[in-house]
């Protein structure tokens, strides 16, 4: 892959500060891959150039400061956000529908599906505040959630497979579909505890 043969290089020369300024860009839409970056991120801990733990809370700042970002202008501007012209790049009339239609359909649970919906996130995120549906206590909550289950991945991945770049890109694949299984698992997981809550609760009324 270029763009991880190019980031590697650019990490290598730069460090941590290159590497959370470019998972501030992935927060803020700039279309660079956010699995790749971290995965970048460990392969240079992996050839020597940074520690692995380290990169892993490098990884886990950038990406919810940069998520927070895009809800606190949401938040604190509301619409006139949108007049932004790099914000309207991202925010199109085609994403901002797609936002609303998978809020109004799974309310605030979006917030954690979206961290592994990388042409919606920053919209998802955007709309969150502006909305004002959410607190920011519980939006970061449910993305540190997410977080908690994608950096980790990546980033350890890219250690793992510093040395052995065929093995690394067959995880790479292998790894962005079972993230999506991953996540499937815990969506349910949560379905299911939710739906029993909630009869439990009715069962108490009656």
């Amino acid at each position: 892959m270029d763009s991880l043969q190019l980031l590697v290089s650019v990490f290598t020369d730069y460090g941590y500060l290159a590497v959370f300024l470019v998972l501030l860009a992935c927060g803020f839409g700039v279309p660079i891959p956010e699995d790749i970056t971290l995965v970048a991120g460990g392969i240079i801990a992996g050839l020597g150039y940074a520690n692995v733990h380290t990169m892993f809370f490098i990884g886990m700042a950038g990406v919810l400061i940069g998520d927070s970002v895009m809800f606190l202008l949401g938040r604190y501007y509301g619409a006139h956000v949108l007049k932004w012209r790099w914000v309207a790049r991202i925010m199109t009339p085609e994403r901002y529908a797609a936002a609303q239609d998978k809020f109004s359909r799974y309310g605030n649970r979006v917030l954690f599906v979206a961290r592994f919906l990388p042409g919606l996130r920053s919209p998802i995120f955007l709309s969150a505040g502006l909305c004002n549906c959410v607190s920011y206590w519980r939006f970061l909550l449910l993305d540190g959630l997410a977080a908690l289950i994608s950096v980790p991945i990546w980033v350890y991945l890219g250690y793992y497979g510093a040395y052995n770049h065929e093995w690394l890109l067959r995880w790479i694949k292998r790894g962005q579909a079972g993230v999506l299984v991953l996540v499937a698992i815990v969506a349910v997981i949560v379905a299911v505890w939710y739906w029993r809550h909630r009869r439990s609760a009715k069962a108490c009324q009656d």
